[in-house]
């Protein structure tokens, strides 16, 4: 890919990556792993190859990466600060219902829902980005919006 058409395709791509990411992480962390995004796009870009179908799924397949490099480093310093504290304070008390509803799905599933529900990608764009087959990115996705659904109804059955 040219430098060119790189640059038009940051243009064209930033604000759907920036804006996924954002929903994940915040507003900051999010922009900084949308340029993150970018710049690892941009080196890569050589190494792409166009027969593999559309670019967005490429993006977000990095995007995604540097989630999970963001989620496990999180991961291991919030677990280093328990350990140095003798508590775990990693978890805030009064999450929203949803939040807590999507903490508790397994990473698979949360990856899968987010991507459909927040960077609004197809099923087969997010096979490609996660490399899987789109039967399982049907059935995580079927899995990861019952549990949603019955924490939710959960919740509201406890508070009367």
């Amino acid at each position: 890919m040219r430098a060119e058409a790189f640059e038009e395709l940051f243009e064209r791509q930033f604000d759907s990556v920036y804006g996924y990411l954002a929903r994940r992480v915040g507003p900051e962390l999010g922009r900084d792993l949308a340029s993150e995004t970018f710049t690892r796009a941009f080196a890569a870009r050589r190494g792409y190859d166009p027969t593999r179908g559309e670019v967005r799924p490429w993006l977000f397949g990095i995007a995604n990466n540097l989630l999970r490099r963001h989620y496990r480093d999180e991961e291991r310093r919030l677990q280093a600060f328990a350990r140095l504290n003798g508590r775990d304070e990693s978890v805030a008390q009064e999450e929203p219902r949803l939040a807590d509803a999507l903490a508790a799905l397994p990473r698979e599933e949360r990856d899968v829902l987010l991507l459909f529900a927040w960077a609004d990608l197809a099923y087969a764009e997010i096979a490609t980005v996660l490399e899987l087959p789109v039967g399982t990115v049907r059935s995580r996705l079927h899995r990861a919006r019952a549990h949603v659904r019955a924490a939710l109804e959960h919740e509201e059955a406890l508070d009367g």
